[in-house]
């Protein structure tokens, strides 16, 4: 059975920034780019004449900006969207706005006058284009999150669990929770930071997100979880109400040091594709967490985080997979369950 083509329209309004859209996406012989628009007004007048299967958008552009768009378009007719905007601090918190009113993906716009372009960027492009057209979205209605007191995590610390010495090497009895996620995680990941309770154990999380854009992202989830919620810093130390999101564009591991737990932060080449990756965490799990851990992969296409994943079962710890009924894309979690 022939697999279908991907239709995509390209909302910016920069000429050479379509073209470069359009270019990139073309390589993949399952895209193509049906139409492209200057801004949203233009955008709506082709959505009447065809109606393509995923939109990339911009975040800033004249008229009418790209969240004001994104919400019609997620309340009237919904599409799967991929927000596309500059590496900026201000671009990034506004990408968070876009995450709150639908977007399924988040993707830094191509950098260019840059020759060949970065072959990694073309990746990340591509890929999130074909797991926003598998994505099952629906009219949003915003959902008020409650918000409880926050501790003072460091304050936490006392509270860690008895050691035990072993062979020399001291042990830990601390758990540690991880979660990996992609395409639909920030939403997933909102309704489950929202519900962590204070004291819960330290917990590391990948999710994809470009580089800055996990900062912003970050400091939404504090706000709204009654864990501390922070975008990782190499050689920070993880302890019971704490939550450690990598940054993007690096790699994040789990070490431990004695009886404390820590992260690694680490540039390297994509691994299952992706930079952050899960099973460079979930494998770095498995290894110095072991039975104290429990982990679950989310939503999301591909299979990164399952050959992880499974190694953290195989180590004794305990591991979860999200639901088909409840993922924006059953990719991720149905290649753990494969496993």
């Amino acid at each position: 059975m022939k697999s279908k083509v991907i239709k995509v329209m390209v909302v910016d309004d920069s000429a050479l920034v379509r073209k470069v859209m359009k270019d990139v996406l073309e390589t993949d012989p399952m895209i193509k780019v049906i139409s492209q628009a200057v801004d949203p007004l233009f955008a709506m007048k082709k959505l009447q004449q065809e109606t393509p299967d995923v939109i990339t958008l911009d975040v800033e552009m004249p008229r009418m900006d790209g969240i004001t768009f994104l919400k019609k378009i997620m309340s009237e007719n919904p599409i799967p969207v991929v927000m596309c905007s500059s590496l900026t601090t201000s671009n990034a918190q506004t990408t968070v706005n876009a995450i709150k009113a639908g977007a399924v993906e988040i993707i830094a716009k191509p950098k260019l006058g840059v020759k060949g372009f970065i072959e990694e960027s073309s990746i990340q492009i591509i890929d999130a284009v074909k797991a926003a057209a598998l994505s099952r979205v629906k009219k949003r209605k915003a959902q008020p999150i409650k918000i409880e007191p926050k501790k003072n995590a460091d304050s936490m610390l006392a509270r860690t669990s008895a050691k035990n010495i072993s062979r020399a090497m001291v042990e830990t009895t601390d758990k540690i929770i991880a979660i990996g996620a992609s395409t639909g995680g920030t939403q997933a990941l909102r309704d489950v930071l929202a519900d962590m309770p204070a004291t819960s154990p330290g917990l590391v999380i990948v999710q994809h997100m470009p580089e800055k854009f996990t900062t912003a992202f970050a400091g939404h989830l504090n706000e709204i979880s009654p864990m501390e919620v922070r975008e990782a810093n190499n050689g920070d130390k993880l302890y019971p109400g704490i939550a450690l999101l990598a940054p993007g564009g690096k790699h994040m591991l789990l070490k431990r040091s004695g009886a404390t737990y820590y992260v690694e932060v680490r540039d390297g080449p994509l691994v299952s594709r992706h930079k952050p990756s899960v099973d460079v965490l979930f494998r770095s799990v498995a290894r110095y967490a072991g039975t104290n851990s429990v982990a679950c992969l989310m939503t999301g296409m591909g299979d990164d985080g399952a050959e992880g994943l499974k190694e953290i079962r195989e180590s004794g710890g305990r591991t979860l997979a999200q639901d088909e009924a409840t993922c924006v894309v059953y990719g991720m979690p149905k290649e753990a369950w494969k496993r």
